[in-house]
């Protein structure tokens, strides 16, 4: 950026104020995890991508904001830019950040996979891709900022109040207590929505303003500007002995994680931990890495990295039960983790582990068709390897109610009903005496990210704990008699991080497990999409029907239809383009519940808002390679019914 021209916008009547990163009284970078992301472009500094903002307008209205933006001029100096990893990685690329283009590399290695591929009796080896993908979420980012006393408060739709304003209060530079945030209903979020959008910027207005302020993303920006999913190139080599039983797995990942950071550190890490998939055996090794380029940043998205690398484990498994001359089924069944045995990680399962049960739940669906792919999962509950990760809960009670404040985002999963759930199963009281209270910054407690599918277990269990001091209060005065009172329950759980020395890590407090078969019909159309999932106690069987559903449906877009089309950097598609999946379109989808018991936290309960999108993609692959014979491995799926002429 060689110049910024805004004297003509600030003369405009109706103007509020016109805002370079000048005006920024703390520090530019923001940044989930790691501070790389500039709120605004300074003159003399370089963007990283065509959604970066250079300079903020506020208008009295609508119209008026337009025509000031009309009037803002900015000068140029265009570089190269840097479309892909693989052009990330050259020589003599250009460097997206000083730092360089590498974010991260995670290797992980357990056993010798070289030597057990070597000795297998059937080798495997695929090369597999898989797109960018738009959460697409129902509503665009939005902020509401205001003064309050010597601070601001915000009125934000985002994954995690406290993460908003850790970063909002760095950049302002001003302490946590003069920086509130609220979190309002979130119009959906599936990880698009744990990064600072617009709140930091209307936080930024409010305070040099003195004046309320709204910032809303259009749809257009919003496609633009929020992380999504990373692209990722993967190269999977898989060997079992005559009987299909798994010897060993040795993978490489290279991710576009784009123009800054987000969470595509963890992201690449999750892929990489899962990538050997929910089996029984010892050998396994992977490299992963994630490179910067000018493209939009990619961050969470719902199944976090595991999506990606599930399609090509699951994809590859498919193929070696047809060499071994055994079915899909079968060669999941000997493979398949069960209680008291080893992940690849070196991870000893505990009792509620039950991938084999959704096996079982599927088997009549998978022996009745002939058109049918199968795929399992597995996704961790929690951030899990050897990461800090609480959840805390406060119980008031107040005006003859119990209040719950919990400082986790509710974003369409539910969580409310879940802990008011837990409230009157473990207390006795009915739903009428508790309210569930909004999260937020200055009453109610941390309870960390929605994300990582952790509220139901981290937040759930540190209701549990709470709800046992009040039980016993319980006992001696009526919920009137206790007015003021205030019951306060904490869960830290505690994991060992990557790479422990330790024989047995635990890497994650617990694991869902699924098994999702497609069938379709004699067209080629998908007939039905079954569903069996391992989610240790359904607090709400409801709830977890529709996560259920949701989830299968939006990854049947990310297998079939959707596209999410770069050139030069620049995002291509409409909201009405992206080939979102369509009402219509949506096949019978049959959700089966496995409950089984053994986690003792959280009263036995699993999250699942993640794992119900990560097999669908492998099974409906599958399922077309039954129909044609066509091996597919890359996505979305070519030459189906449902590709876009």
């Amino acid at each position: 950026v060689l110049a910024i021209h805004t004297e003509e916008a600030r003369a405009l009547p109706g103007v509020a104020g016109v805002f370079t990163a000048e005006d920024i009284p703390g520090q530019n970078k923001v940044g989930h995890l790691k501070k790389d992301w500039d709120t605004l472009i300074a003159v003399g500094d370089i963007t990283h991508y065509l959604g970066d903002a250079i300079c903020l307008v506020a208008a009295e209205t609508p119209e008026i904001l337009e025509q000031a933006k009309a009037l803002v001029r900015v000068d140029y100096e265009v570089l190269p830019m840097v479309r892909s990893p693989r052009e990330a990685m050259l020589p003599d690329a250009p460097l997206v950040h000083r730092s360089g283009n590498l974010l991260a590399h995670k290797h992980i290695q357990r056993g010798n996979p070289a030597e057990a591929i070597a000795k297998s009796k059937h080798v495997l080896t695929r090369r597999f891709s898989t797109p960018w993908t738009e959460h697409a979420f129902l509503e665009p980012e939005c902020a509401v900022a205001y003064p309050d006393g010597d601070g601001v408060m915000i009125l934000s739709t985002d994954q995690g109040a406290y993460d908003t304003q850790h970063e909002t209060m760095g950049m302002l530079g001003l302490p946590a207590e003069r920086v509130k945030v609220r979190n309002c209903l979130v119009g959906g979020g599936f990880g698009g929505k744990e990064d600072v959008t617009v709140q930091h910027h209307a936080a930024l207005i409010a305070y040099l303003t003195h004046r309320p302020v709204k910032v809303k993303l259009t749809r257009a920006e919003s496609i633009l500007i929020h992380p999504k999913r990373h692209p990722m190139e993967m190269e999977f080599s898989l060997g079992c002995d005559e009987n299909g039983i798994i010897q060993g797995v040795a993978a490489e990942v290279i991710a576009d994680t784009g123009a800054y950071a987000s969470l595509g550190g963890p992201v690449l890490e999750r892929a990489c931990t899962h990538a050997a998939g929910p089996y029984n055996y010892q050998n396994f090794e992977i490299d992963g890495w994630a490179y910067y380029t000018n493209n939009p940043p990619a961050g969470a998205f719902r199944g976090f990295g595991v999506t990606q690398t599930c399609f090509c484990i699951e994809t590859l498994l498919n193929q070696m039960a047809d060499i071994v001359g055994i079915s899909p089924w079968e060669i999941r069944w000997r493979n398949a983790i069960r209680p008291g045995q080893e992940l690849p990680n070196g991870q000893i399962v505990d009792d509620s582990t039950g991938l084999a049960e959704t096996l079982e739940a599927v088997k009549p669906y998978c022996d009745g068709a002939r058109y049918v792919g199968l795929a399992c999962a597995m996704k961790n509950a929690g951030v899990g390897v050897g990461i800090p990760d609480t959840g805390r809960v406060r119980l008031v009670a107040q005006g003859g109610r119990l209040h719950i404040f919990a400082g986790a985002s509710c974003i369409g999963q539910g969580l409310g009903t879940v802990l008011t759930q837990m409230v009157c199963d473990q207390t006795g009281l009915s739903p009428e005496q508790v309210v569930y209270e909004r999260s937020n910054t200055y009453f109610a407690p941390d309870s960390g990210t929605t994300s990582g599918s952790r509220q139901t277990l981290f937040t759930g269990e540190a209701c549990r704990r709470a709800c046992r001091e009040l039980a016993e209060a319980l006992k001696e005065k009526s919920l009137t008699e206790l007015e003021g009172r205030e019951f306060y329950g904490e869960y830290l759980g505690k994991t060992d991080p990557l790479g422990a020395d330790v024989p047995n890590p635990v890497s994650h407090i617990a694991y869902g497990y699924a098994t999702q078969v497609c069938i379709l019909d004699e067209e080629g159309r998908i007939q039905e999409i079954v569903a069996a999932h391992d989610v240790g106690r359904a607090v709400n069987p409801l709830s977890v029907e529709g996560q259920i559903e949701g989830g299968v449906v939006m990854s049947m877009g990310f297998a079939l239809t959707e596209r999410y089309p770069l050139e030069d950097c620049k995002p291509t598609a409409k909201f009405g383009t992206l080939g979102l999946f369509r009402a219509n379109q949506i096949p019978k989808i049959t959700p089966i519940i496995v409950e089984k018991p053994g986690l003792n936290v959280a009263c036995g309960a699993i999250g699942i808002g993640e794992i119900t999108s990560i097999p669908t993609a492998p099974a409906i692959a599958d399922a077309y390679y039954r129909y044609d014979g066509r091996l597919r491995t890359s996505l979305p799926l070519e030459g189906t019914p449902y590709t876009r002429k």
